[in-house]
């Protein structure tokens, strides 16, 4: 699904990615750990499009990514590249189900089946009570909630998520860690997943460990 080769991001004089080499497979569960500052949100944002490494390629379903021009790349992002991060970035004077919708009409999909879908996840993540209800009237677990919906809504190939449980209490982060699994297994998506949590870690098919911007280790979990 994803191939990533010989990835180098500098910042200035700052080197961050020291000429990275990971593969993700379909369906796979993977998760990224290390220290603050090892590149792990920077070697997310690079595998997702969000920013361009200075040097090395990345393939995603065997398109060479950033071969593409601008809008070319801001349109596979937006068909084959679903996001979740740490803070859900709903948009406040919209319902839940405008924001999950929100991709889908910029993918220029037909208003009607962007809502059934969109009611379709809500439904599926236990949501379909509060399609109406506004950001600000949620818990913060609910709010993540509508943020995997609408990083689902376009079908994507695959997640990334980013700290997706660091704003989340216990009880919260044991819900969206079973969340992804069933996912997998219902849905087939694959998920690249950033974290300090060593039990989420835990659980994925696999855990690559940066280290000052390399891969020490890829560990294949029990």
């Amino acid at each position: 699904m994803i191939q990533a080769e010989n990835i180098f991001k500098s910042f200035g004089d700052l080197q961050v990615l020291k000429g990275i080499n990971i593969s993700v497979k379909a369906a796979e569960v993977l998760s990224i750990t290390g220290a603050s500052g090892a590149g792990k949100t920077t070697l997310l944002q690079i595998l997702g499009t969000l920013d361009k490494p200075n040097q090395g390629r990345v393939l995603l379903d065997g398109t060479d990514i950033f071969s593409l021009k601008e809008q070319k790349m801001a349109d596979f992002r937006n068909q084959n590249i679903g996001f979740v991060f740490q803070f859900h970035h709903l948009l406040p004077e919209f319902s839940c189900l405008e924001n999950v919708c929100i991709p889908g009409f910029i993918g220029h999909r037909k208003v009607a089946e962007v809502e059934e879908k969109a009611r379709e996840l809500l439904a599926y993540l236990n949501m379909d009570h509060r399609m109406n209800h506004k950001p600000s009237e949620l818990s913060g677990g609910e709010q993540q909630r509508v943020a995997i919906a609408r990083a689902l809504i376009n079908k994507p190939k695959v997640v990334f998520a980013d700290e997706p449980s660091g704003n989340l209490d216990r009880a919260n982060t044991e819900e969206l860690h079973r969340l992804f699994f069933k996912l997998r297994d219902d849905l087939g998506h694959t998920f690249v997943i950033v974290t300090h949590d060593e039990h989420l870690a835990g659980l994925c098919d696999r855990s690559i460990h940066l280290v000052d911007g390399q891969v020490q280790q890829a560990i294949k979990s029990i």
